[in-house]
């Protein structure tokens, strides 16, 4: 048994490899070389004794050991996240807000002034993503993410479901007949595609070829500027109606697969503002009958 702890450096790289499963991807957020990271690991299991990483080709997995370590790591990080904000004053009701960029500009940013009006004295820190995180950015209280399903590792609710159709510029000409011969856009790797929206509706989809993008604002965007076709929701699309710079050209919506879910850190109860937050947020989206989901013990 060893009397000292390893090196705080080499546990937050063990962190940052492990949320990734990737040594580049935990290099990209410390601003280190993948070569660092990896010597800081291996300095790290010297240290501990025993690997806590299996090394696949193109695959990093955790050892049983890694596995047990890492809830302790990361607990021990909070740990020392409340105690230093006890310490310091930090602002209790600093928040640090996640979700993709497209809900932060079309959803969000509109709204934002109508909680600063009803709460000046929480200070919110938006973080953007473009796609799915593996799980909260650290530090992070709440997330509103985009999902097919919920995480596991933290507590989680069903924060609003909407349905999905196609939109452009009010004056683009298009019907049913003439859709697939169209510029058509959407955003990669959803269920909600144009093939199952057309599938929804019983309308024969020959597969025309389609401008992928990582985010709906670039399809957004295109389809306001009359550039062709892309397909979104409400809870993005909505106020771009309303202010005319979109039009649905048909009725048709189909129901999404995928949903906004609702994720509060451990550390969000202990914030007044983040549960402010949190409950402004559902405020403001329909309620859905939903159980929050049980907390995994695994990571």
């Amino acid at each position: 048994m060893q009397n000292s702890l390893p090196p705080l450096g080499w546990l937050r790289t063990f962190e940052a490899a492990a949320r990734h499963l990737s040594f580049t991807g935990a290099a990209r957020d410390l601003n280190m070389t993948q070569s660092a990271v990896s010597q800081q690991i291996k300095s790290l299991e010297g240290y501990l004794g025993q690997p806590l990483f299996l090394r696949r080709p193109r695959v990093l997995e955790l050892t049983e050991a890694g596995i047990t370590y890492l809830p302790v790591v990361r607990e021990a990080f909070r740990t020392l996240l409340r105690g230093t904000r006890a310490v310091t004053g930090a602002q209790q009701n600093a928040v640090q807000v996640q979700c993709n960029l497209t809900f932060a500009v079309n959803w969000l940013a509109p709204r934002l002034h109508k909680f600063r009006t009803l709460h000046p004295d929480v200070q919110l820190n938006i973080f953007t993503e473009l796609w799915e995180p593996r799980e909260m950015a650290e530090g992070a209280a709440v997330e509103i993410r985009y999902s097919l399903r919920p995480a596991e590792s933290v507590r989680t609710e069903l924060l609003h479901t909407d349905h999905y159709y196609p939109v452009c510029a009010p004056g683009f000409e298009v019907t049913l007949d003439t859709l697939q011969q169209k510029p058509l856009f959407d955003c990669s790797n959803l269920l909600s595609s144009w093939a199952n929206w057309a599938e929804d509706q019983a309308l024969t989809w020959t597969n025309p070829p389609i401008t992928y993008a990582t985010t709906y604002l670039v399809c957004l965007s295109v389809a306001a500027a009359g550039g062709g076709l892309c397909l979104a929701h409400d809870a993005i699309a909505k106020g771009l109606i309303d202010e005319g710079r979109l039009i649905a050209p048909f009725d048709h919506r189909a129901p999404m697969a995928e949903a906004y879910y609702l994720l509060l850190s451990p550390a969000a109860e202990e914030t007044p503002g983040a549960v402010v937050f949190a409950n402004w947020i559902r405020s403001q989206l329909p309620p859905q009958q939903h159980k929050p989901t049980v907390p995994s013990q695994t990571h």
